[in-house]
């Protein structure tokens, strides 16, 4: 089998049809354009140095922690409260004691819209801890205690806010 190998005759890159690239077959057929030999010409360009000034950028996490308190605003509808201009707390008309919830599902007082956002962010919170605990296969105790606080913090922002749904909504909270 080695002496194979060594019997073998190398065929060249002339011998093998098709091996030729467009360039070399254009150069092969029109050598007065290309001549012998075909170079890039290269352009000299001024060594010009500008003086920068370098600035630190932040890390990842301060992007994460800004993007987060973007969506807490959004979620809190900040856009509603400055548009419409609702009252920050009311007050019940018949007795006059300070009014949470607003008695009607399509408007909401400013201290509505902001529980309801850390509500609906302690949920996300809860969804994010259920992914990290994905993170620790090898580590079972504290994938477990991440999977614990995740669900706890998802559970009970849901049950807060079916809470406040069923009170804005003149139901009892508890058909009991």
């Amino acid at each position: 089998m080695q002496e194979e190998r060594k019997n073998r005759v190398k065929t060249g890159k002339n011998e093998v049809i098709g091996s030729e690239t467009v360039l070399e077959k254009i150069k092969i057929k029109t050598p007065w354009i290309f001549g012998n030999t075909f170079r890039k010409p290269k352009i000299m360009s001024p060594g010009l140095n500008r003086p920068r000034m370098g600035i630190p950028l932040p890390g990842k996490s301060i992007a994460v922690i800004g993007v987060y308190i973007i969506l807490f605003l959004l979620q809190t509808g900040i856009v509603y409260l400055v548009f419409r201009e609702v009252p920050a707390l009311g007050s019940n008309p018949q007795t006059g004691t300070p009014m949470f919830l607003y008695p009607d599902i399509n408007e909401s007082f400013i201290i509505e819209g902001v529980v309801a956002s850390i509500f609906i962010f302690m949920c996300s919170i809860g969804f994010i801890l259920l992914y990290q605990a994905s993170k620790f296969v090898y580590n079972k105790s504290v994938a477990v205690r991440y999977l614990a606080v995740g669900i706890l913090l998802i559970l009970a922002s849901f049950i807060a806010l079916q809470a406040m749904i069923t009170i804005k909504l003149g139901q009892k909270l508890f058909n009991v």
